[in-house]
């Protein structure tokens, strides 16, 4: 047989298996280098900090855990979180990150490396991107091979769709999910390719820890059974598909039951009635098959239709009676808002403000997964050839991770493992293809015309004589053979089996395996050029420190945010309360460690609607509502100044729509807009607008930094009113040196009993007399 290039022969089967093991631990362990340190670009450009909103709890939680052992945590009471009301921690949080992080810190401690919680924190998630890395390997590995495992996890490693969650900093439950998620449907695969109660009861334990770690384990809750119904419905039901089921679903749940946060939902919401329906119906089809053991056929097709239609019937009131009853709570509004986009817009404004849970842009799927997207259906496509179990499992993750991940931009993140498992396994197949030395045999050209000529299947001597048609019609055959040989013919080209006459097909000349390969390598190096940007310039920023460039090329930090929280930390007693909007909630808990009325845990839509009102109100309502929960200081964002576009006035139609849900007689979102329907803040703005307190408080002496000159909102590009708002209920406590953070003291109570607005006017004309008098002798003199 002929070979494009030679091999040595000189070489062991031993020696080789050897050499192929020892260059893939080395690849394996450079994947996770490289996973590790692409991550690091946020430590490299600012410092170890903590980004973003959410990580802020989660790092304040970890730290009474490092601090106060698990049981104070577990017990942990945080009387400034949603003052007056409070938050019990231990009961409202997903424990797994947490517990996590203060393992690692107890080992560490244990071996005498005194490393600070922080640090560990920071660096958490980049550490188990390269746990993830290794288990999106093994998963492909049961798909293909080991060369496409190593591409699988060279390219999870770096895909920005699994970075941007996992930088350094980025201390949220995500950071160790997709390591979870990974890992669960690798030990579900091979429980189910084995039949071993052994990793049916691995899937089960990583499982728990995935529920006690991020609320995406509905996820797997779902995409299990869907696996396993699929499999019933193909007519590939096996003791192995029984046992892998059945361990992982008895021991999983009573598992995930054990998290307080979950506590009986596995057995009592909707969300997680496939797994028991299919649980179910494993019991039935497998008694099924015990029967037909030992009945016969005809028997057995009359008794196995009476029992599946009965149960199922059964099953399926009894279903809706208990949800009737209210032992099976209904679906939730967000997963209604997986199927109906505009859902939560009318029904759940608080979640639909949110950013994340926003519809995914087109041009976001190349920005986190790049080429890899283009692969992505070609894998898929060749897991149709073979469709073992296993392939049956990543197309149906693919469908559904597709659909979930263009509903919501937060899912692109599941999305992201299928992609790189499949995209690995069509471009693997791509390189075994052309590197493969081996080359189709040439026939002689006299046999090759012979044979072009013969109808497939037909002998020479059966050819019709003199048939021009038939000739005609092999030679375009032929032709079409050629045209179509490329790069699909080189993913899926196979030898044709011997004993038949047929055309070699095949790739010939080590010039065109060059040239593809060349070609595959680019490719290679434009995607790792891709990430790196990717990650160094969209997803490294932590939300608290702002980087922009000066007119030389410098960077310029604006530490606005730490700055502000700093100084209600030094300049503010201890109990003084924070009014902002919930976004920043975890941030001035955890970095000015003050109580805050609202926070980013979102459970109480009232309380977040009461904030929504008073800023959303004149000065007049909004004060009695300040006063009520004994508020001391409001805090909103602005970046009018320097063009900040994720400040509250951007966010304030939202406040707008969260208080009008409870209060539709007072807050009315129309009202905000013009009589055009303009959303604006300039002198046509609405009169509920310019007399709202997020307005005032936002342009309170804004006009007085231009000097006379037209004042420009950068961000909303209108100018502003040169004569600003006035503030009579607050009094402006502290502005950062960028004007993005502005800090208001409420006022007391005033001693005389007036109202306060009127006493302002009072202090201000008492001023006025008394600069007459003095004028008056000025004027004598």
């Amino acid at each position: 047989m002929p070979l494009a290039y030679t091999l040595p022969s000189n070489l062991s089967p031993a020696t080789v298996a050897n050499t192929s093991s020892l260059l893939r631990i080395v690849a394996l362990a450079l994947i996770s280098g490289a996973a590790i340190a692409s991550r690091l670009f946020a430590v490299v450009n600012f410092e170890s900090i903590i980004h973003e909103f959410d990580p802020w709890f989660n790092y304040r939680a970890t730290r009474v855990l490092a601090e106060k052992g698990f049981y104070a945590f577990w017990n942990w009471f945080d009387h400034t979180a949603w003052y007056p009301l409070g938050r019990v921690v231990g009961g409202t949080i997903y424990p797994g990150l947490m517990a996590t992080s203060g393992v690692i810190y107890n080992v560490l401690h244990a071996l005498n490396l005194p490393v600070d919680i922080r640090n560990i924190c920071v660096l958490l998630a980049p550490g188990f991107s390269a746990l993830t890395a290794w288990s999106t390997y093994m998963f492909t590995k049961e798909m293909k091979d080991e060369s496409a495992g190593l591409l699988a996890a060279a390219f999870i490693g770096i895909a920005p769709g699994y970075i941007s969650r996992s930088v350094a900093g980025s201390y949220d439950n995500e950071a160790i999910a997709i390591f979870l998620l990974m890992f669960t449907f690798y030990c579900w695969i091979k429980a189910l390719k084995t039949g071993s109660v052994l990793f049916g009861t691995l899937t089960a334990l990583f499982y728990f820890y995935m529920v006690a770690a991020w609320g995406g384990y509905a996820f797997i809750t779902n995409m299990i059974p869907l696996h396993a119904l699929t499999l019933i419905l193909m007519g590939r039901f096996s003791s192995r598909l029984y046992t892998a089921y059945s361990s992982w679903y008895a021991i999983g749940t009573l598992a995930s039951m054990q998290v307080p946060f979950v506590g009986f939902q596995p057995v009592r919401t909707s969300e997680h009635m496939a797994a028991l329906g299919v649980f179910g119906l494993l019991q039935i089809v497998a008694f099924a098959e015990l029967v037909r053991a030992h009945v016969s056929s005809r028997h057995f097709q009359s008794i196995l239709f009476g029992s599946v239609i009965g149960i199922g019937v059964l099953g399926v009131f009894a279903f809706a009676g208990l949800t009737y009853k209210g032992w099976i709570a209904p679906w939730t509004g967000r997963f209604y808002s997986l199927w109906d986009t505009g859902y939560a817009k009318k029904y759940i404004p608080i979640i639909a403000s949110v950013s994340e849970h926003q519809p995914t842009a087109w041009p976001s799927f190349f920005m986190d997964l790049q080429f890899l997207i283009f692969l992505f259906p070609a894998g898929v496509i060749l897991c149709f050839r073979e469709l073992r179990d296993e392939h049956v499992f990543v197309i149906i993750y693919a469908v559904v991770a597709s659909y979930f991940a263009g509903v919501m931009v937060r899912l692109m993140l599941t999305l992201t493992p299928v992609v790189c498992v499949a995209a690995a396994v069509a471009f693997s197949s791509l390189l075994d293809t052309y590197i493969d030395p081996v080359e189709p045999d040439v026939l002689a050209p006299s046999t090759q015309a012979t044979e072009a000529e013969v109808p497939a299947g037909d002998s020479p001597a059966n050819a019709p004589s003199g048939s021009a048609t038939t000739s005609k019609k092999a030679k375009k055959a032929a032709a079409a053979d050629a045209s179509s040989s490329g790069l699909a013919s080189g993913v899926l080209a196979a030898m044709s089996p011997s004993g038949k006459s047929a055309k070699p097909r095949g790739i010939f000349g080590l010039d065109t395996r060059i040239v593809v390969i060349a070609n595959a390598l680019g490719m290679l190096l434009f995607f790792v050029l891709h990430c790196t940007y990717v990650t160094s310039s969209a997803y490294s920023s932590p939300s608290v420190v702002l980087a922009s460039q000066n007119p030389d090329g410098s960077q310029h930090i604006i530490d606005d945010f730490r700055e502000a929280y700093y100084w209600l930390r030094q300049n503010t007693p201890q109990d003084a309360v924070v009014m902002s909007w919930w976004d920043y909630g975890y941030q001035i808990a955890g970095m000015a460690d003050r109580p805050t009325l609202v926070d980013n845990n979102t459970w109480n839509n009232t309380h977040i609607a009461t904030v929504g009102k008073a800023m959303s109100s004149p000065e007049e309502v909004a004060y009695p509502i300040l006063r009520k929960h004994d508020v001391d200081y409001v805090l909103i964002i602005f970046g009018g100044l320097i063009g900040y576009s994720g400040d509250d006035i951007n966010k304030f139609l939202w406040m707008v729509r969260i208080a009008q849900g409870v209060w539709p007689e007072e807050i009315q979102e129309p009202n905000y807009f013009t009589a055009k329907g303009e959303y604006r803040v300039d002198d046509q703005a609405a009169p509920a607008m310019k007399n709202s307190l997020m307005y005032k408080m936002s342009y309170y002496r804004f006009a007085e930094l231009y000097g006379g000159n037209s004042a420009v909102d950068r961000v909303r590009g209108q100018q502003v009113p040169k004569t600003g708002p006035t503030l009579d209920y607050l009094d402006e406590a502290f502005t950062s040196e960028n004007w993005i953070v502005r800090i208001y003291q409420v006022k007391k109570e005033d001693l005389l009993g007036r109202d306060l607005k009127t006493a302002n006017s009072f202090d201000q004309g008492k001023k006025r007399k008394k600069s007459k008098p003095l004028a008056r002798r000025k004027a004598v003199v």
